[in-house]
C-alpha cells in the first residue's frame, strides 16, 4: 500500500482530498509540484486568518513591513543560510554580474530593515512582522497538498530587544500563540525545546547556544507548560520552542515557533544606542504565531472536517428561499447580512429541493430558510450546522445575532 493511500485510509479528512472536494485549493502540473493555488473559498479562509493575525499583532505592538522575496547571494552568505542551509534553497540565478536567490526565510531581510535606521534603547523592543513568501527546494517525494510545499507564506516576526527584554518578549510570543490556537480551534500536541545535535549543521558558538538555550528553558518553565527536549531539531543559528500539532493518525508537525538568536545581530552588525550613549548589540527573537498559512489551513481542514469555526467559514450564512415567491425576501436578507460584514450566499430553488439544498450547504454555520410565512412576516427560520433549529425571528435581529456570534470567534454557534 502506498504511503498516500495509507494516509487517506487513516485520516478520512485528509486535507489533500477534502480540500479539493470543497473547492479550497488545487494544483496543476504546469505550475509544478509543491505549488498549489488557492480557489475562492480557500482564499477566503486564508485571508480571514491573515486579517486576524495582523489585528492581533497590531494590538500587541508589532509594526508590519513588506520585503522582497529575492536577495543577493551575498545576503545569505552573511546570514549563514548559504553555508548551513543551501541544500534546501533554490539555486542562484545569474542577473548580470550578480547572483540572486529566492529567499528561504525572512529574517535576513528584517535584519537589513532594522539596520537601515539608527535606533535608541527607548524604541526597544522593536517588533517587526510580515506575512511573506519564502521558498524551499523540497524534493518531489516529500511534497503533499498544503503541508509540504515549495512556495510558503509565513506568518513571521522578529523582535529586536535588549538582553533584559528577551524573556518577556519570548513569553509574550508564546502567549500569542496560545490565544490564536484557542480562536482557531487548534490543540497543541506538545511543546518542544529544540536543541542542536551533532554534526556541522549548526553555528559553532557554544557560549551563544548555552545562553539562548538557558533563556528558552526558563521561559518554558515559567509558563507552566509541559515540554520535551529534542536534539537535532534546532535552527542552524539557535535553539527554539516548537509548538507541535498532530493529524488524526498521530503524525506530528511543527506549526509555531519562538527562537532566540544572538548570531544574526552579530553577522549584520545590528546596533542600538543605550542609555549610556554607547553602542550595544540587540538580541533577535524570531516568532511565528501560526506558522505557514499553507500548513495551518491544511490542519484546520483536517481538524474540522471542513466545518470551520463560524468566523472562518467561506460561507457563513446560506439563505434558502423555499420557492420563487420567496427569492426577493431571500435577496433582501442576503444584502442585510453582507452589510453586517457576513459572508452570505443565496441558494436558489433551481439548485434542487429544499432538502437537497440544505445538504449541499451543510457546512455553512447558519442556514436561513425563508418560506411564505417568513417572507410575509419579514422573518427567517434559522437552522444551525449542528442540527439545531431556531424559532423564526425578525430578519434584522437574526442578522445581528449571527454577526455577534461570528465577531466573538467563539465555538458556540448560538447563545441564549
Amino acid at each position: 500500500m502506498s504511503e498516500n493511500l495509507r494516509n487517506l485510509r487513516e485520516n478520512p479528512h485528509d486535507h489533500r482530498k477534502l480540500g479539493r472536494e470543497l473547492g479550497l485549493f488545487d494544483t496543476d502540473p504546469l505550475m509544478g509540484a509543491g505549488l498549489p493555488y488557492w480557489l475562492p473559498d480557500g482564499a477566503v479562509v486564508r485571508h480571514t486568518i491573515e486579517e486576524y493575525i495582523r489585528s492581533v499583532e497590531s494590538r500587541a505592538g508589532y509594526q508590519h513591513v513588506y520585503s522582497p522575496v529575492l536577495g543577493k547571494r551575498e545576503l545569505y552568505e552573511i546570514s549563514g543560510h548559504w553555508s548551513h542551509y543551501s541544500d534546501d534553497m533554490f539555486p542562484p540565478m545569474d542577473l548580470g554580474a550578480e547572483q540572486v536567490v529566492m529567499r528561504p526565510s525572512l529574517c535576513p531581510h528584517h535584519a537589513l530593515i532594522y539596520r537601515s535606521r539608527a535606533h535608541s534603547y527607548r524604541e526597544l523592543p522593536l517588533r517587526m512582522a510580515e506575512i511573506g513568501g519564502m521558498y524551499r527546494s523540497e524534493l518531489s517525494g516529500v511534497l503533499g497538498g498544503l503541508t509540504r510545499v515549495r512556495a510558503i507564506t509565513l506568518n513571521d516576526a522578529h523582535i529586536f530587544c535588549t538582553l533584559e527584554q528577551v524573556a518577556d518578549e519570548a513569553s509574550a510570543a508564546l502567549a500569542l500563540i496560545q490565544d490564536a490556537y484557542e480562536a482557531l480551534g487548534i490543540e497543541a500536541a506538545r511543546f518542544r525545546l529544540s536543541l542542536p545535535g551533532p554534526g556541522g549543521k549548526y553555528i559553532d558558538k557554544p557560549e551563544m547556544w548555552e545562553r539562548a538555550t538557558r533563556m528558552l528553558r526558563e521561559v518554558l518553565d515559567a509558563s507552566g507548560l509541559d515540554y520535551v527536549e529534542a536534539e537535532g531539531e534546532a535552527a542552524f543559528y539557535g535553539p527554539k520552542i516548537d509548538v507541535q500539532i498532530a493529524d488524526p493518525a498521530g503524525r506530528e508537525a511543527t506549526l509555531s515557533t519562538v527562537q532566540i538568536d544572538f548570531h544574526q545581530p552579530e553577522q549584520f552588525g545590528l546596533e542600538y544606542i543605550g542609555a549610556d550613549g554607547g553602542k550595544h548589540r540587540p538580541v533577535m527573537v524570531h516568532r511565528s504565531i501560526v506558522g505557514s498559512l499553507e500548513r495551518v489551513v491544511a490542519h484546520l481542514i483536517e481538524q474540522h472536517g471542513g466545518a470551520f469555526p463560524a468566523w472562518l467559514a467561506p460561507v457563513q450564512v446560506a439563505v434558502l428561499p423555499i420557492g420563487e415567491d420567496e427569492v426577493e425576501a431571500a435577496r433582501a436578507f442576503h444584502e442585510l447580512c453582507v452589510g453586517l460584514g457576513l459572508r452570505a450566499e443565496v441558494v436558489y430553488p433551481e439548485r434542487g429541493t429544499l432538502g437537497a439544498r440544505i445538504r449541499e450547504v451543510r457546512l455553512a454555520p447558519y442556514q436561513a430558510v425563508i418560506g411564505g410565512r417568513e417572507a410575509a412576516a419579514g422573518a427567517v427560520a434559522l437552522r444551525l450546522r449542528d442540527g439545531r433549529k431556531v424559532e423564526p425571528m425578525e430578519v434584522a435581529e437574526a442578522g445581528k445575532r449571527i454577526a455577534e456570534r461570528v465577531a466573538a470567534r467563539g465555538k458556540e454557534l448560538w447563545g441564549e
